[in-house]
């Protein structure tokens, strides 16, 4: 465990190596990554997420500026899109933030979807896991910008920013994907813009008709210019005084079951996933599966079936 003891003395080397041992899904990092756990639980975790063109590298790279300014370790998790050549992330973020290179408070980390929906990679579990074992007081998880699917980050964040900009056809922005369930602060972001007074007072119309729950009462609606630095100040104060309010509620611990659960729920379907892959390509081998199925021999349900009894033997059988 030489490498989880170097991870806790805050060693930025081992700390890169054991997230790309993760990110690899080399199976040495479980057992590193089970051992960081129980040093977790003090992060507080912002999901920062929104259209493509919303501006949220260069939000995040302000907030980031903002948050070193208290005072607060700042770990950045920004997934980017997959390279169609290597698939690995284009690091687009990083490049983006270079001004933060030298800061030992702060860590940048770029991780690919690899075709994972959702707006977050495989992997973003595991990265916050080391980040929040090293110290860092907020981790901040930019999601790549797919729009519609990004729903995922609210499963796995304290606070969830939801960035809105002018000119994209608003009404439709602000109402897909239930971003109203999604936001605990709204960010009209590029504000100097025309149009961001329609999405200011479309925000506020929706808050009026939909009846807030108990963790999502009174959203903040912000307006930021990312670009120069306006606003930003106050976004970072909406964020800490949200993390103040969840764990004074009790929501905190009920957003941090939340995210745990998803995290058990990951790491069962990628395996699973693995292990009917490997059967089915098996299956293939040895009984020409693809032939039989082509000829209606069997189906793709009594295969299924028969894969879902091999590993799960409690599991009930076809037809029931």
């Amino acid at each position: 465990m030489m490498l989880v003891e170097r991870v806790l003395s805050g060693d930025i080397r081992a700390a890169a190596r054991l997230m790309r041992l993760a990110d690899d899904r080399d199976p040495a990092a479980r057992a590193q990554l089970a051992a960081l756990f129980p040093h977790t639980g003090r992060a507080h975790i912002v999901g920062v997420t929104g259209n493509p063109g919303a501006g949220k590298s260069t939000l995040v790279d302000m907030l980031v500026k903002v948050f070193r300014s208290k005072g607060k370790t700042v770990g950045v998790v920004a997934i980017d899109p997959s390279s169609p050549f290597s698939g690995g992330a284009i690091l687009g973020d990083r490049i983006r933030m270079q001004r933060h290179a030298e800061d030992p408070g702060v860590f940048i980390r770029s991780l690919a979807t690899r075709g994972h929906l959702g707006g977050l990679s495989r992997s973003t579990s595991d990265v916050v896991t080391v980040l929040d074992a090293m110290g860092f007081d907020m981790v901040l998880i930019e999601t790549v910008g797919v729009g519609q699917d990004e729903v995922d980050i609210v499963r796995n964040a304290h606070t969830s920013v939801v960035v809105l900009v002018p000119g994209l056809g608003d009404e439709i922005q602000v109402m897909k994907a239930g971003l109203l369930e999604i936001a605990d602060i709204f960010c009209v972001n590029k504000a100097d813009r025309p149009g961001a007074e329609r999405v200011l007072a479309e925000l506020e119309t929706i808050q009026r008709i939909v009846t807030p729950d108990a963790d999502h009462a009174e959203i903040p609606i912000l307006k930021t210019v990312a670009a120069r630095n306006e606003g930003i100040a106050e976004l970072a104060d909406a964020v800490l005084t949200h993390g103040d309010a969840i764990r004074t509620s009790g929501a905190w611990e009920r957003r941090e079951s939340t995210r745990l659960a998803d995290v058990i729920h990951s790491v069962l379907r990628e395996r699973m996933t693995a292990e009917f892959e490997a059967r089915m390509a098996e299956l293939e081998r040895t009984s020409d599966l693809s032939r039989r199925l082509l000829a209606r021999d069997t189906s793709p349900y009594e295969v299924a079936a028969d894969l879902l009894a091999a590993l799960l033997p409690s599991a009930p059988p076809q037809g029931d």
